[in-house]
């Protein structure tokens, strides 16, 4: 059999057998646990930067019982600069569930791990896949793109629904290699069929790829404006955070004040970090890591720390 006569799923796998990058999460020896938190952990984050974390932090916590043993802001502490902090915090949450519900071991079964705090259908369908060989379509930006490019002949991924439904005709019915083949299309994406300057002469499916075929056609809809960080609320949020990671304890409001000088952005942002429980306001005015469950008397009183610290004429 050729392979343009082969399945595009052999195809696919095949390539990765050969091109797969060595990545930690990878690796035969990986706890589901460490398949977990890899997840959580690249989501919106380059694997580059992920790598270090990753390894610290299971450096720390090999196993669900051990982070949840430690305090909520241990784990944004760790957490460091990956962005989206509040994953940290539903990691801690997660791994609680995971010790009071299912006895410490990360569950196989889907319904089970989408009940787990913080995780979604793709996280759920990843794990069952990766770290149990479950047969279930996981499909994050990457697969999207390759699929929507090879299948559909089209540049840019439609909806989540619709590219689901490309992908799961294409599984093979063996669930160890539909996991091969899901972990497969995702690293395709990943090292060659890119966003922009796509490698399509090192391409396993550059044979049958229906977007190739047609000239490469461009994407008729409306560009979605780029984001930005510089400046933003996430990037001050960022600020906010990182002097109370660095810090042995509490910190006082003049250290806050310090990282940004807009005082209503820097207000905003940081009741923002209160909300999320990130950060907890305290009697004595000084902040905290958060994540500590709060009565409702201590959100008051979260609140009226807030409101004293942001002065007049902010809102």
């Amino acid at each position: 059999m050729s392979t343009s006569d082969a399945p595009l799923a052999a195809v696919v796998v095949s390539w990765y057998e050969r091109a797969a990058r060595d990545l930690p999460w990878r690796r035969p020896d990986t706890e589901p646990w460490g398949v977990l938190v890899s997840e959580v952990m690249l989501q919106q984050t380059p694997v580059a930067r992920v790598i270090p974390a990753y390894l610290a932090w299971l450096a720390r916590w090999p196993a669900p019982a051990a982070l949840a043993a430690d305090p909520p802001g241990d784990a944004v502490r760790m957490w460091g600069r990956l962005g989206y902090p509040r994953r940290a915090l539903r990691l801690h949450e997660a791994a609680v569930a995971i010790g009071t519900r299912h006895g410490g071991d990360v569950p196989a079964d889907l319904d089970a791990l989408l009940a787990l705090p913080g995780v979604g259908p793709y996280t759920a369908r990843a794990v069952a896949a990766f770290a149990f060989g479950r047969r279930h379509a996981v499909v994050d930006t990457n697969v999207r793109r390759v699929v929507t490019r090879a299948v559909a002949g089209h540049a840019r991924a439609g909806s989540a629904a619709g590219d689901l439904a490309l992908v799961e005709p294409l599984m093979p019915e063996a669930p160890a290699t539909s996991a091969r083949f899901a972990a497969a299309l995702m690293e395709l994406g990943a090292l060659v069929c890119t966003p922009r300057s796509p490698r399509c002469t090192q391409c396993p499916l550059a044979g049958r790829c229906a977007w190739r075929r047609d000239g490469y056609p461009e994407d008729a809809g409306p560009r979605r404006p780029a984001q930005t960080y510089v400046g933003t609320d996430r990037q001050v949020r960022g600020l906010l955070l990182e002097v109370l990671r660095a810090a042995s304890g509490p910190a006082l409001a003049d250290r806050l004040d310090a990282v940004w000088t807009e005082p209503a952005q820097r207000a905003r942002a940081l009741d923002g970090l209160v909300t999320d429980g990130l950060v907890h306001p305290l009697p004595d005015g000084t902040y905290a890591l958060g994540g500590q469950a709060r009565t409702d008397n201590a959100e008051r009183t979260s609140r009226s720390s807030l409101t004293h610290h942001r002065g007049p004429g902010t809102t």
